[in-house]
Protein backbone atom coordinates (compact mmCIF):
# COMPACT_ATOMS: atom_id res chain seq x y z
CA UNK A 1 0.00 0.00 0.00
CA UNK A 2 1.24 3.48 -0.78
CA UNK A 3 -0.15 6.95 -0.48
CA UNK A 4 -1.88 7.72 -3.72
CA UNK A 5 -1.58 11.23 -5.22
CA UNK A 6 -4.68 13.14 -4.22
CA UNK A 7 -6.08 16.46 -5.23
CA UNK A 8 -5.30 19.29 -2.85
CA UNK A 9 -7.94 21.88 -2.10
CA UNK A 10 -5.47 24.60 -2.98
CA UNK A 11 -5.29 23.56 -6.62
CA UNK A 12 -7.63 23.96 -9.56
CA UNK A 13 -10.55 21.53 -9.20
CA UNK A 14 -10.43 18.56 -11.49
CA UNK A 15 -6.71 18.65 -12.18
CA UNK A 16 -4.81 15.57 -10.95
CA UNK A 17 -1.59 16.04 -9.02
CA UNK A 18 1.51 13.96 -9.51
CA UNK A 19 3.52 13.64 -6.31
CA UNK A 20 7.21 12.88 -6.80
CA UNK A 21 7.46 10.14 -4.18
CA UNK A 22 7.06 6.83 -5.94
CA UNK A 23 9.25 5.05 -8.48
CA UNK A 24 9.36 5.86 -12.16
CA UNK A 25 7.48 3.58 -14.54
CA UNK A 26 10.66 1.70 -15.35
CA UNK A 27 11.43 1.24 -11.68
CA UNK A 28 7.85 0.18 -11.04
CA UNK A 29 8.19 -2.47 -13.73
CA UNK A 30 11.24 -3.86 -11.96
CA UNK A 31 9.70 -3.67 -8.51
CA UNK A 32 6.58 -5.44 -9.74
CA UNK A 33 8.58 -8.65 -10.06
CA UNK A 34 10.72 -8.13 -6.96
CA UNK A 35 10.17 -9.75 -3.61
CA UNK A 36 8.73 -7.57 -0.89
CA UNK A 37 11.91 -8.32 1.09
CA UNK A 38 15.32 -9.35 -0.24
CA UNK A 39 19.01 -9.12 0.66
CA UNK A 40 19.02 -5.41 -0.06
CA UNK A 41 16.17 -4.97 2.42
CA UNK A 42 18.21 -6.80 5.06
CA UNK A 43 21.09 -4.40 4.45
CA UNK A 44 18.82 -1.42 5.08
CA UNK A 45 17.44 -3.17 8.16
CA UNK A 46 20.97 -3.67 9.54
CA UNK A 47 21.79 -0.02 8.87
CA UNK A 48 18.59 0.99 10.66
CA UNK A 49 19.57 -0.99 13.76
CA UNK A 50 22.99 0.68 13.94
CA UNK A 51 21.38 4.03 13.23
CA UNK A 52 18.88 3.60 16.06
CA UNK A 53 21.67 2.83 18.53
CA UNK A 54 23.42 6.05 17.56
CA UNK A 55 20.23 8.10 17.73
CA UNK A 56 19.45 6.78 21.24
CA UNK A 57 22.85 8.01 22.41
CA UNK A 58 22.31 11.37 20.70
CA UNK A 59 18.90 11.65 22.42
CA UNK A 60 20.56 11.11 25.79
CA UNK A 61 23.17 13.72 24.89
CA UNK A 62 20.47 16.22 23.91
CA UNK A 63 18.68 15.77 27.23
CA UNK A 64 21.98 16.20 29.10
CA UNK A 65 22.71 19.36 27.11
CA UNK A 66 19.26 20.80 27.82
CA UNK A 67 19.76 20.08 31.52
CA UNK A 68 23.23 21.67 31.51
CA UNK A 69 22.04 24.84 29.78
CA UNK A 70 18.95 25.08 32.03
CA UNK A 71 21.03 24.82 35.18
CA UNK A 72 23.59 27.35 33.98
CA UNK A 73 21.02 29.84 32.68
CA UNK A 74 18.53 29.76 35.55
CA UNK A 75 20.51 28.56 38.57
CA UNK A 76 24.16 29.39 37.82
CA UNK A 77 25.34 25.86 38.53
CA UNK A 78 27.10 23.22 36.49
CA UNK A 79 24.84 20.17 36.39
CA UNK A 80 23.30 18.05 33.67
CA UNK A 81 20.37 17.02 35.82
CA UNK A 82 17.08 17.64 34.05
CA UNK A 83 15.58 20.65 35.86
CA UNK A 84 12.55 22.84 35.40
CA UNK A 85 13.16 26.58 35.05
CA UNK A 86 10.10 27.16 37.26
CA UNK A 87 12.12 27.09 40.50
CA UNK A 88 14.43 29.97 39.60
CA UNK A 89 14.84 33.06 41.79
CA UNK A 90 15.87 35.53 39.10
CA UNK A 91 12.82 37.73 39.43
CA UNK A 92 12.36 40.04 36.45
CA UNK A 93 15.84 39.13 35.21
CA UNK A 94 14.34 35.85 34.04
CA UNK A 95 13.00 37.74 31.01
CA UNK A 96 16.55 38.17 29.72
CA UNK A 97 17.30 34.44 29.66
CA UNK A 98 14.97 33.33 26.80
CA UNK A 99 15.78 36.55 24.92
CA UNK A 100 19.51 35.73 25.04
CA UNK A 101 18.91 32.12 24.02
CA UNK A 102 16.69 33.17 21.14
CA UNK A 103 19.28 35.66 19.90
CA UNK A 104 21.83 32.85 19.73
CA UNK A 105 19.38 30.66 17.80
CA UNK A 106 18.69 33.51 15.38
CA UNK A 107 22.40 33.92 14.68
CA UNK A 108 22.80 30.16 14.21
CA UNK A 109 19.91 30.13 11.76
CA UNK A 110 21.29 33.00 9.69
CA UNK A 111 24.91 31.91 9.54
CA UNK A 112 24.52 28.17 10.02
CA UNK A 113 21.32 26.86 8.47
CA UNK A 114 17.90 28.48 8.16
CA UNK A 115 16.42 24.96 8.30
CA UNK A 116 16.90 24.80 12.09
CA UNK A 117 13.93 27.15 12.45
CA UNK A 118 10.49 25.74 13.09
CA UNK A 119 8.85 22.47 14.11
CA UNK A 120 11.32 19.95 12.67
CA UNK A 121 8.89 17.41 11.22
CA UNK A 122 7.55 19.67 8.40
CA UNK A 123 11.13 20.41 7.36
CA UNK A 124 11.89 16.68 7.17
CA UNK A 125 8.69 16.14 5.16
CA UNK A 126 9.78 18.81 2.70
CA UNK A 127 13.14 17.13 2.09
CA UNK A 128 11.37 13.82 1.51
CA UNK A 129 8.95 15.37 -0.96
CA UNK A 130 11.36 17.55 -2.91
CA UNK A 131 14.97 16.52 -2.35
CA UNK A 132 15.08 12.70 -2.24
CA UNK A 133 15.32 12.83 1.58
CA UNK A 134 18.66 14.66 1.49
CA UNK A 135 18.88 16.74 4.66
CA UNK A 136 22.02 18.92 4.85
CA UNK A 137 24.64 17.20 7.00
CA UNK A 138 25.19 20.24 9.20
CA UNK A 139 21.64 19.77 10.46
CA UNK A 140 22.79 16.68 12.39
CA UNK A 141 24.46 18.95 14.93
CA UNK A 142 22.89 22.38 14.34
CA UNK A 143 19.31 21.22 15.03
CA UNK A 144 19.97 19.55 18.41
CA UNK A 145 22.36 22.31 19.50
CA UNK A 146 19.92 25.10 18.61
CA UNK A 147 17.03 23.21 20.21
CA UNK A 148 19.04 22.64 23.41
CA UNK A 149 19.82 26.35 23.60
CA UNK A 150 16.21 27.36 22.92
CA UNK A 151 14.70 24.88 25.41
CA UNK A 152 17.47 25.25 27.99
CA UNK A 153 16.92 29.01 28.13
CA UNK A 154 13.21 28.58 28.77
CA UNK A 155 11.70 27.90 25.35
CA UNK A 156 8.28 26.24 25.90
CA UNK A 157 9.05 23.17 23.77
CA UNK A 158 9.63 19.47 24.34
CA UNK A 159 12.83 17.60 23.53
CA UNK A 160 11.04 15.03 21.36
CA UNK A 161 10.44 17.24 18.30
CA UNK A 162 14.10 18.23 17.90
CA UNK A 163 15.33 14.68 18.48
CA UNK A 164 12.85 13.32 15.93
CA UNK A 165 14.20 15.88 13.45
CA UNK A 166 17.78 15.09 14.46
CA UNK A 167 17.24 11.35 14.15
CA UNK A 168 15.83 11.91 10.69
CA UNK A 169 18.82 14.10 9.77
CA UNK A 170 21.26 11.42 10.96
CA UNK A 171 19.38 8.80 8.93
CA UNK A 172 19.50 11.04 5.87
CA UNK A 173 23.23 11.66 6.41
CA UNK A 174 23.83 7.90 6.64
CA UNK A 175 21.87 7.49 3.41
CA UNK A 176 24.19 9.98 1.73
CA UNK A 177 27.38 8.34 2.98
CA UNK A 178 26.28 4.83 2.02
CA UNK A 179 25.28 4.20 -1.60
CA UNK A 180 21.49 3.83 -1.46
CA UNK A 181 18.49 4.82 -3.56
CA UNK A 182 16.24 7.76 -2.74
CA UNK A 183 13.58 5.35 -1.48
CA UNK A 184 16.06 3.65 0.85
CA UNK A 185 17.33 7.01 2.08
CA UNK A 186 13.75 7.94 2.95
CA UNK A 187 13.45 4.72 4.94
CA UNK A 188 16.64 5.49 6.86
CA UNK A 189 15.39 9.01 7.58
CA UNK A 190 12.12 7.61 8.95
CA UNK A 191 13.98 4.95 10.96
CA UNK A 192 16.12 7.62 12.62
CA UNK A 193 13.05 9.71 13.44
CA UNK A 194 11.23 6.69 14.91
CA UNK A 195 14.27 5.81 17.01
CA UNK A 196 14.42 9.37 18.35
CA UNK A 197 10.76 9.42 19.37
CA UNK A 198 11.07 5.99 20.97
CA UNK A 199 14.16 6.98 22.92
CA UNK A 200 12.47 10.04 24.42
CA UNK A 201 8.91 8.80 24.99
CA UNK A 202 9.39 5.02 25.22
CA UNK A 203 6.55 4.51 22.71
CA UNK A 204 7.91 2.31 19.89
CA UNK A 205 4.58 1.45 18.25
CA UNK A 206 3.48 5.09 18.13
CA UNK A 207 6.88 6.03 16.71
CA UNK A 208 6.51 3.46 13.92
CA UNK A 209 3.06 4.78 13.07
CA UNK A 210 4.25 8.40 13.12
CA UNK A 211 6.98 7.48 10.64
CA UNK A 212 4.43 5.78 8.38
CA UNK A 213 1.75 8.48 8.63
CA UNK A 214 3.96 11.57 8.39
CA UNK A 215 7.26 10.57 6.75
CA UNK A 216 7.40 7.50 4.48
CA UNK A 217 3.89 8.00 3.03
CA UNK A 218 3.48 4.28 2.39
CA UNK A 219 2.94 0.93 4.05
CA UNK A 220 5.34 -1.56 2.50
CA UNK A 221 7.58 -4.19 4.15
CA UNK A 222 10.65 -2.59 2.55
CA UNK A 223 10.06 0.55 4.62
CA UNK A 224 8.14 -0.42 7.74
CA UNK A 225 10.36 -3.41 8.65
CA UNK A 226 13.54 -1.27 8.97
CA UNK A 227 11.55 1.41 10.82
CA UNK A 228 10.21 -1.26 13.19
CA UNK A 229 13.72 -2.61 13.75
CA UNK A 230 14.93 0.89 14.59
CA UNK A 231 12.13 1.46 17.10
CA UNK A 232 12.73 -1.92 18.74
CA UNK A 233 16.45 -1.18 19.02
CA UNK A 234 15.77 2.20 20.62
CA UNK A 235 13.31 0.77 23.16
CA UNK A 236 15.80 -1.99 23.97
CA UNK A 237 18.52 0.55 24.68
CA UNK A 238 16.27 3.01 26.50
CA UNK A 239 16.75 1.45 29.97
CA UNK A 240 20.51 1.87 29.55
CA UNK A 241 20.42 5.52 28.46
CA UNK A 242 17.28 6.84 30.19
CA UNK A 243 16.48 4.33 32.91
CA UNK A 244 13.36 2.23 33.38
CA UNK A 245 10.99 4.84 34.85
CA UNK A 246 8.12 5.88 32.54
CA UNK A 247 8.16 9.45 31.28
CA UNK A 248 4.58 10.05 32.45
CA UNK A 249 2.72 8.65 35.44
CA UNK A 250 -0.93 7.80 34.90
CA UNK A 251 -3.16 6.26 37.57
CA UNK A 252 -5.36 3.27 36.74
CA UNK A 253 -8.36 4.46 34.74
CA UNK A 254 -11.78 2.76 34.97
CA UNK A 255 -13.52 1.36 31.87
CA UNK A 256 -15.83 3.87 30.21
CA UNK A 257 -19.57 3.41 30.47
CA UNK A 258 -21.63 3.60 27.27
CA UNK A 259 -22.79 7.09 28.19
CA UNK A 260 -19.26 8.23 28.97
CA UNK A 261 -18.02 6.81 25.66
CA UNK A 262 -20.50 8.98 23.76
CA UNK A 263 -19.41 12.02 25.73
CA UNK A 264 -15.74 11.29 25.07
CA UNK A 265 -16.58 11.27 21.36
CA UNK A 266 -18.25 14.66 21.83
CA UNK A 267 -15.13 15.85 23.64
CA UNK A 268 -13.09 14.70 20.66
CA UNK A 269 -15.21 16.82 18.32
CA UNK A 270 -14.53 19.86 20.52
CA UNK A 271 -10.82 19.04 20.51
CA UNK A 272 -10.92 18.84 16.71
CA UNK A 273 -12.20 22.41 16.58
CA UNK A 274 -9.56 23.42 19.11
CA UNK A 275 -6.84 21.77 17.01
CA UNK A 276 -7.96 23.72 13.94
CA UNK A 277 -7.94 26.99 15.89
CA UNK A 278 -4.53 26.18 17.31
CA UNK A 279 -3.03 25.34 13.91
CA UNK A 280 -4.44 28.45 12.26
CA UNK A 281 -3.19 30.60 15.12
CA UNK A 282 0.37 29.35 14.67
CA UNK A 283 0.45 30.27 11.00
CA UNK A 284 -1.36 33.57 11.61
CA UNK A 285 1.41 34.50 14.03
CA UNK A 286 4.04 33.44 11.49
CA UNK A 287 2.37 35.68 8.92
CA UNK A 288 2.45 38.59 11.36
CA UNK A 289 6.18 38.14 11.89
CA UNK A 290 6.66 38.13 8.11
CA UNK A 291 5.27 41.67 8.03
CA UNK A 292 7.74 43.06 10.57
CA UNK A 293 10.32 45.53 9.22
CA UNK A 294 13.11 43.47 10.82
CA UNK A 295 15.40 40.77 9.45
CA UNK A 296 14.09 37.34 10.42
CA UNK A 297 17.25 36.71 12.46
CA UNK A 298 15.85 39.04 15.15
CA UNK A 299 12.36 37.55 15.29
CA UNK A 300 13.21 34.77 17.78
CA UNK A 301 14.39 37.43 20.25
CA UNK A 302 10.91 38.98 20.15
CA UNK A 303 9.42 35.56 20.76
CA UNK A 304 11.88 35.07 23.62
CA UNK A 305 10.73 38.33 25.15
CA UNK A 306 7.15 37.02 25.28
CA UNK A 307 8.37 33.72 26.75
CA UNK A 308 10.20 35.61 29.49
CA UNK A 309 7.32 37.92 30.35
CA UNK A 310 4.86 35.01 30.48
CA UNK A 311 7.42 33.09 32.53
CA UNK A 312 7.38 35.78 35.20
CA UNK A 313 3.61 35.33 35.56
CA UNK A 314 3.59 31.53 35.15
CA UNK A 315 7.05 29.95 35.55
CA UNK A 316 5.81 26.46 34.67
CA UNK A 317 5.14 27.57 31.08
CA UNK A 318 8.90 27.64 30.44
CA UNK A 319 11.03 24.70 29.41
CA UNK A 320 10.09 21.15 28.50
CA UNK A 321 7.31 20.96 31.09
CA UNK A 322 6.71 17.20 31.12
CA UNK A 323 5.70 17.63 34.77
CA UNK A 324 2.74 19.68 33.54
CA UNK A 325 1.44 16.67 31.61
CA UNK A 326 1.61 14.61 34.81
CA UNK A 327 -0.36 17.33 36.60
CA UNK A 328 -3.00 17.37 33.84
CA UNK A 329 -3.36 13.59 33.86
CA UNK A 330 -3.71 13.52 37.65
CA UNK A 331 -7.21 15.01 37.42
CA UNK A 332 -6.34 17.45 40.24
CA UNK A 333 -5.21 20.35 38.03
CA UNK A 334 -8.59 21.89 37.18
CA UNK A 335 -10.74 24.98 36.89
CA UNK A 336 -9.60 28.57 36.56
CA UNK A 337 -6.00 27.75 37.49
CA UNK A 338 -5.76 25.21 34.69
CA UNK A 339 -7.50 27.48 32.18
CA UNK A 340 -5.10 30.32 32.98
CA UNK A 341 -2.10 28.05 32.63
CA UNK A 342 -3.29 26.68 29.28
CA UNK A 343 -3.90 30.18 27.93
CA UNK A 344 -0.48 31.42 29.00
CA UNK A 345 1.28 28.28 27.76
CA UNK A 346 -0.40 28.63 24.37
CA UNK A 347 0.52 32.32 24.18
CA UNK A 348 4.16 31.60 25.01
CA UNK A 349 4.49 28.57 22.72
CA UNK A 350 2.64 29.93 19.70
CA UNK A 351 4.51 33.22 19.59
CA UNK A 352 7.88 31.57 20.23
CA UNK A 353 7.27 29.00 17.50
CA UNK A 354 5.82 31.57 15.13
CA UNK A 355 8.91 33.73 15.59
CA UNK A 356 11.00 31.06 13.88
CA UNK A 357 13.05 29.75 16.76
CA UNK A 358 14.13 26.10 16.98
CA UNK A 359 11.28 24.26 18.66
CA UNK A 360 8.71 21.53 18.40
CA UNK A 361 5.02 20.82 18.62
CA UNK A 362 4.38 17.47 20.29
CA UNK A 363 4.84 18.19 24.01
CA UNK A 364 3.13 21.63 23.88
CA UNK A 365 0.15 20.17 22.00
CA UNK A 366 -0.09 17.33 24.51
CA UNK A 367 0.14 19.74 27.44
CA UNK A 368 -2.32 22.35 26.19
CA UNK A 369 -4.64 19.80 24.59
CA UNK A 370 -4.69 17.71 27.76
CA UNK A 371 -5.54 20.77 29.82
CA UNK A 372 -8.36 21.79 27.50
CA UNK A 373 -9.59 18.18 27.59
CA UNK A 374 -9.85 18.33 31.38
CA UNK A 375 -11.79 21.60 31.15
CA UNK A 376 -14.19 20.03 28.63
CA UNK A 377 -14.48 17.03 30.95
CA UNK A 378 -15.45 19.32 33.82
CA UNK A 379 -18.18 20.88 31.70
CA UNK A 380 -19.46 17.43 30.74
CA UNK A 381 -19.55 16.41 34.41
CA UNK A 382 -21.75 19.41 35.19
CA UNK A 383 -24.06 18.80 32.22
CA UNK A 384 -24.23 14.99 32.62
CA UNK A 385 -23.44 14.23 36.28
CA UNK A 386 -24.41 10.56 36.12
CA UNK A 387 -22.57 9.62 32.90
CA UNK A 388 -19.32 8.72 34.66
CA UNK A 389 -16.91 11.10 32.88
CA UNK A 390 -13.45 10.77 34.43
CA UNK A 391 -11.28 13.91 34.35
CA UNK A 392 -8.08 11.88 33.97
CA UNK A 393 -9.53 10.10 30.95
CA UNK A 394 -10.77 13.43 29.59
CA UNK A 395 -7.25 14.82 29.90
CA UNK A 396 -5.76 11.82 28.11
CA UNK A 397 -8.31 12.11 25.30
CA UNK A 398 -7.63 15.84 25.08
CA UNK A 399 -3.93 15.13 24.57
CA UNK A 400 -4.42 12.53 21.88
CA UNK A 401 -7.38 14.12 20.11
CA UNK A 402 -5.71 17.53 19.84
CA UNK A 403 -2.72 15.93 18.12
CA UNK A 404 -4.99 13.82 15.91
CA UNK A 405 -6.86 16.94 14.84
CA UNK A 406 -3.75 19.06 14.34
CA UNK A 407 -1.62 16.50 12.48
CA UNK A 408 -4.24 14.02 11.15
CA UNK A 409 -1.95 11.24 12.38
CA UNK A 410 -4.93 9.35 13.79
CA UNK A 411 -3.36 5.99 14.62
CA UNK A 412 -0.22 7.58 16.04
CA UNK A 413 -2.34 9.65 18.41
CA UNK A 414 -4.39 6.70 19.67
CA UNK A 415 -1.46 4.34 20.13
CA UNK A 416 0.77 6.97 21.75
CA UNK A 417 -1.79 7.59 24.51
CA UNK A 418 -2.36 3.85 24.86
CA UNK A 419 1.37 3.20 25.24
CA UNK A 420 2.00 5.88 27.87
CA UNK A 421 -0.87 4.58 30.01
CA UNK A 422 -0.30 0.86 29.30
CA UNK A 423 -4.02 0.41 29.99
CA UNK A 424 -6.21 -1.38 27.46
CA UNK A 425 -9.37 0.17 28.92
CA UNK A 426 -8.35 3.50 27.41
CA UNK A 427 -8.52 2.17 23.84
CA UNK A 428 -12.23 2.68 23.08
CA UNK A 429 -12.43 6.19 24.56
CA UNK A 430 -9.27 7.14 22.65
CA UNK A 431 -10.62 5.75 19.39
CA UNK A 432 -13.89 7.61 19.86
CA UNK A 433 -12.27 10.91 20.78
CA UNK A 434 -9.46 10.87 18.20
CA UNK A 435 -11.73 9.76 15.35
CA UNK A 436 -14.19 12.55 16.12
CA UNK A 437 -11.33 15.08 16.24
CA UNK A 438 -9.98 13.80 12.92
CA UNK A 439 -13.39 14.12 11.23
CA UNK A 440 -13.98 17.66 12.48
CA UNK A 441 -10.48 18.74 11.53
CA UNK A 442 -10.67 17.21 8.06
CA UNK A 443 -14.02 18.90 7.40
CA UNK A 444 -12.93 22.35 8.56
CA UNK A 445 -9.24 22.63 7.59
CA UNK A 446 -7.70 21.59 4.27
CA UNK A 447 -4.15 21.33 5.64
CA UNK A 448 -2.58 20.38 8.97
CA UNK A 449 -0.14 21.96 11.37
CA UNK A 450 2.54 19.84 9.65
CA UNK A 451 1.61 20.55 6.03
CA UNK A 452 0.34 24.14 5.88
CA UNK A 453 3.76 25.60 5.13
CA UNK A 454 4.48 22.93 2.52
CA UNK A 455 1.21 23.61 0.70
CA UNK A 456 1.94 27.34 0.76
CA UNK A 457 5.24 26.63 -0.99
CA UNK A 458 3.46 24.73 -3.72
CA UNK A 459 4.21 21.19 -2.53
CA UNK A 460 1.51 18.53 -2.55
CA UNK A 461 1.47 16.14 0.36
CA UNK A 462 -0.15 12.68 -0.04
CA UNK A 463 -2.98 12.10 2.39
CA UNK A 464 -4.49 8.70 1.62
CA UNK A 465 -3.37 5.08 1.31
CA UNK A 466 -4.71 3.20 -1.71
CA UNK A 467 -3.55 0.15 -3.62
CA UNK A 468 -0.88 1.04 -6.17
CA UNK A 469 -2.09 0.34 -9.73
CA UNK A 470 -0.54 -2.59 -11.54
CA UNK A 471 1.49 -2.01 -14.70
CA UNK A 472 1.29 -4.12 -17.78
Amino acid sequence: MSRHPVEDASTTPGLPITVGLGPTLEQAGVERHAKSLDRRSMTILALSVGLAAGVAIVARGLVYLIGLITNLAFYGRISAEFSSPAGNHLGLWVIAVPVAGSLIVGVMARYGSKAIRGHGIPEAMEQILTNESRIPRRMTFLKPLSAAIAIGTGGPFGAEGPIIATGGAIGSWLGQVVHVTGQERKTLLAAGAAAGMTAIFGTPFAAILLAIELLVFEFRPRSFIPVTAAALTAIGLRPLVFGTAPLFHVATLPPATDAALLLYAAEGAVMGLFAVAMSRSIYFIEDMFEKLPLHWMWWPALGGLVVGVVGVVSPHTMGVGYENIDRVLSGQFVGFTLATFCGLKFLSWSIALGSGTSGGTLAPIFTIGGGVGVLVGQALQVLFPTAGVDLRMAGLIGMAASFAGASRALFTSVVFALEITRQFDTLLPLLAGCTAAFIVSALTMRTTIMTERLVRRGHHVPSEYVAAPSHG
